[in-house]
């Protein structure tokens, strides 16, 4: 289970509703898709509307195509990752650059707890998860529309979270690619073989019309950006989601 730990350190055959119900779904809007003019007040606005994590897309204009944001911004918005109630909010860092370490390192001192990477992006895989494990964060790879699982006959047991792209990284706002379905199914298999308890997180044109497929087809996380955040009411739409959910 990913808890939040303190600053500084086309229609598919369901799988079996039985296994769907007994996970926990998380949702995680992505700050990627919010007002920047304003980006404390809408992290404070999405958790008061539901969020269960605050999802960063990091992005370098190396790796993919556009640039981000920093450390310094997790770092800053990270006192306001908490629940009315002071609960703290998980931060789920995404990084979509290359290299991995610096940053990853980077982020993990500015209060991460999840950090994510590519293995494309790094030159020894292993070591990079262990990097972001010592430095107290749990530790996910990141698995794009075209790329095989294969790597996870090697680091599935070293893992705490799966993230399967359901669109090409870069850009918010794309469309669901379906065939990521296929690449889900696979990796809960893969989990529920494991017998470890890893997060299956799917990031990608994810919407209340679609999240059941996705989870049917085995997530147990989705991230969502402008779904959320280009709405006015983000409550409605993340308790659709959970209606669409079943919970």
């Amino acid at each position: 289970m990913l808890t939040a730990r303190p600053h500084g350190g086309a229609t598919r055959p369901l799988r079996d509703n039985r296994a769907m119900s007994s996970r926990t779904f998380r949702i995680a809007p992505s700050i990627l898709s919010a007002d920047f003019t304003r980006l404390g007040a809408e992290v404070t606005n999405v958790i008061a509307a539901g969020a269960d994590w605050i999802h960063f897309d990091v992005m370098d204009n190396h790796y993919v195509p556009n640039l981000t944001f920093g450390p310094m911004i997790c770092s800053a918005l990270k006192p306001l990752a908490k629940t009315a109630q002071g609960d703290p909010v998980p931060v789920d860092v995404h990084l979509m650059v290359q290299p991995v370490d610096a940053l990853a390192q980077a982020f993990a001192d500015a209060g991460a707890d999840c950090i994510s990477f590519h293995p494309d992006a790094s030159a020894h895989v292993h070591r990079s998860v262990q990097a972001i494990r010592a430095r107290g964060c749990k530790a996910g790879l990141v698995f794009n529309p075209a790329e095989p699982l294969d790597v996870l006959d090697w680091m599935i047991d070293d893992i705490d979270l799966i993230l399967i792209m359901s669109v090409n990284p870069g850009f918010g706002g794309q469309s669901f690619i379906e065939s990521a379905l296929r690449k889900v199914e696979q990796a809960r298999r893969r989990i529920d073989a494991s017998g470890r308890d890893i997060r299956l997180e799917v990031d990608g044109g994810i919407k209340a019309g679609n999240i059941a497929q996705v989870a049917a087809a085995g997530a147990d996380t989705f991230v969502a950006g402008s779904a959320i955040f280009g709405q006015p009411d983000y409550r409605a739409v993340i308790q659709a989601m959970r209606a669409a959910l079943g919970r």
